[in-house]
Order: structure tokens, then sequence, then C-alpha cells
């Protein structure tokens, strides 16, 4: 394994409820470099798994808590990857540590995101329509941010993320108050591709081709320097390898008061996060910028 190409997550974590009667299982070897304890996922550097995925680097949930307390960064391990029947979701069970002499040659990932309860960084971005706008426009709404790029070969990966928040922005329209008090944002991490023009192209795919919708839904994306500050604060890990962009997978409510009010990373529906966004609607607080004001282009 060439642990100097490291994928840290490649568009990890459209994970959905649904029925977990039938199962696959798939063997897994290879090599951990990081762990995650908040969310109990592990990165492994892998070989070939035969009939689920080629050899790369990305990170699983582990729901075999033994293993997960034992294992370490640089352990070479076995593990059993189990899919569900959407393919969809899918997991880490059944840990064995084959090897663990390298836990002392593995750093762990040093990017430290924002806690809950402190204040989104408040820097530029540009949307769909070349306008600037920064997430404090938004404050006394409740704003669900996440990250993606436009040329994801993958469909059940980013496709499937921009997907489930059109359902999200279809499913608050039903509901004039809970659309006026919400936004989304979806960030691109590949400004040099990803222009307002194709932001626009790739948002009005979700919208219904109706560009009204992005006055509560907006696709942007900004300068590398700010990029990586907001990608920073959020955790989220980004590179480009082969033309291809490794990733990991996040998702941010943003309070109304502009400070981070939960994150998401493998394990999410829709109706959770319909739900976490309804629950921080405050009553009596005047949106910043009402949706009838920001008009789509």
């Amino acid at each position: 394994m060439n642990l100097q190409r490291f994928i840290p997550v490649v568009c990890l974590g459209i994970l959905l409820s649904g029925c977990q009667s039938k199962t696959k299982h798939f063997d897994l070897k290879g090599q951990v470099l990081d762990k995650k304890p908040a969310t109990n996922e592990i990165t492994v550097n892998h070989e070939d798994i035969p009939g689920f995925m080629s050899a790369m680097t990305m990170s699983y949930s582990v729901k075999d808590k033994t293993g997960f307390q034992q294992v370490e960064p640089g352990d070479v391990i076995a593990a059993d990857v189990i899919t569900a029947k959407n393919g969809n979701e899918y997991w880490l069970e059944n840990i064995r540590i084959t090897d663990a002499s390298g836990r002392k040659t593995i750093k762990p990932a040093t990017v430290h995101r924002l806690d809950i309860g402190e204040r989104v960084p408040d820097l530029s971005l540009v949307n769909q329509d070349g306008k600037s706008f920064r997430l404090d426009d938004f404050k006394g709404k409740a704003v669900l941010i996440t990250f993606i790029y436009t040329r994801c070969p993958m469909p059940t990966f980013c496709p499937r993320l921009s997907g489930q928040f059109a359902k999200i922005q279809n499913d608050l329209a039903k509901t004039p108050v809970d659309f006026a008090k919400t936004h989304l944002v979806t960030i691109s991490f590949d400004p040099k591709y990803d222009t307002p023009p194709v932001l626009r192209k790739y948002g009005l795919a979700y919208l219904d081709n109706d560009p009204a919708g992005f006055s509560h839904w907006d696709f942007a994306s900004a300068k590398e320097g700010d990029l990586r500050k907001i990608a920073d604060a959020f955790g989220l890990e980004y590179f480009e390898e082969d033309n291809q962009i490794a990733h990991s997978m996040v998702i941010v409510l943003m309070s109304p008061e502009g400070t981070v009010a939960k994150y998401w990373s493998t394990e999410w529906t829709t109706v959770e996060l319909e739900d976490a966004l309804r629950q921080q609607e405050k009553p009596g607080i005047v949106p910043a910028k009402a949706d009838g004001q920001r008009k789509a282009g």
C-alpha cells in the first residue's frame, strides 16, 4: 500500500435509513491511518475489496465497539465490510488487528473542527449567480451546510447528497414558516472547475430547473484560502488526486445565532436533518435577509 498517496475519504457518508434485513459481507484488509472517536470512524488505506471497491483510502463507520476501542492509527487490520440492501449504507464489523508494529509511524490527522456553540467563520463566498455573500447574512435562520464537487463520478455519493438536500428543500417549502426561517448552502471545494455558471447549472438540476429555488438554497464556492479556512473550521478534509477530489463527509447545522449547532458525518437521515432545522427556529427572531428579498437570477 502506498501511504504517501493518502486519500482521506472519497465522498463518503450518504447514509440513509432503510431496511437492513438483507446485507452483504466483504473482506477488508488494510492499514488504519486515522481514528475519529467523536464519530466512531476509522480511515483505512485498504487493498482491493472484490465485488465492492478498488484499493483506496476512505473512512468507514465502525459498529464493532470493542474493535474500535482497540484499534489505533498504524495498525494493519482485517475486518468485515457490511453493506445494506440499498448499497448506500456500509460499515465495519469484526475488526482484527493483524500487525500493531506501525502504531508509532502514523500521525493522526491534525485538523481541528469548531466545537458545538462556537461561532461559524464569517468568510466571503460566491454563489451560483456570481454574487458574494457571507454565512452571517443568514443570521436569524437555521442553516444547513454541506460540501460537494460537481465532477464527482460516483452517483451514490455527492449527487446522492445533493438529491437529499433537494428533498429537504421541497419538504420545507410545504410549510412557508419553516421555509422562511431556514436556508441551505452547498459549498464546492473545487473552485477552479466549479465556477458560478457550473454551479448554477448543477443547482438547477436539483431545483427542477426553477431558479426561484436559489432564494433558499445557495450553491457556492470561495477563494482557496477562505475555502481552506471554512473546511478546517468544520473538520473537512479534501485534496485532489488523479484529477478527482478525495474528501470527507461533513454536514453542519448553523444556529440562528451563527454558531455551530450540530454535525453529521456518515450517519443521518433527511428526516433527522429536517427536524434539527425546525428545532433551531427561534420565534420572534426576524431573519437578517428574508428569502423573498433575495431575488433569484
